[in-house]
């Protein structure tokens, strides 16, 4: 699971009224190289929320980018290679994605979020 998929998703279970961002628990984390697309990023850049993204890639380990963002940064081939290998190339292969509120894991197996909810969740 990439961490731009990470960034999208929350918690949905029934009553959770903040269920972002999900805590990642890490098992396994492999590196996935993937073709760099500036104007792709530059598209998604405003609909990340940095924090959850920062804090996301140092649970798989990785600890490049900056704590804040901003448009401007985007013309710096240097942050955009950053940004690039976070969202895009980081795979959380084995783990758990955690409820903030409940503490409620939703396991990752061979990169995907099973994010099925039970039947007293729902």
């Amino acid at each position: 699971m990439r961490l731009l998929t990470h960034n999208m998703l929350s918690s949905n279970i029934k009553g959770v009224a903040n269920g972002f961002p999900l805590r990642i628990e890490a098992e396994t984390v492999i590196k996935k190289e993937v073709d760099f697309n500036p104007d792709f990023l530059k598209n998604m850049f405003a609909k990340i929320e940095w924090k959850a993204l920062v804090d996301a890639a140092k649970a798989m380990g990785y600890a490049e980018l900056p704590e804040e963002a901003e448009c401007a940064m985007l013309e710096s081939e240097e942050f955009m290679r950053k940004f690039h290998h976070a969202v895009l190339e980081v795979d959380l292969e084995e783990g758990a994605l955690i409820c903030p509120e409940t503490g409620r894991k939703f396991p990752v197996k061979k990169g995907i979020p099973n994010m099925l909810l039970l039947e007293d969740e729902v």
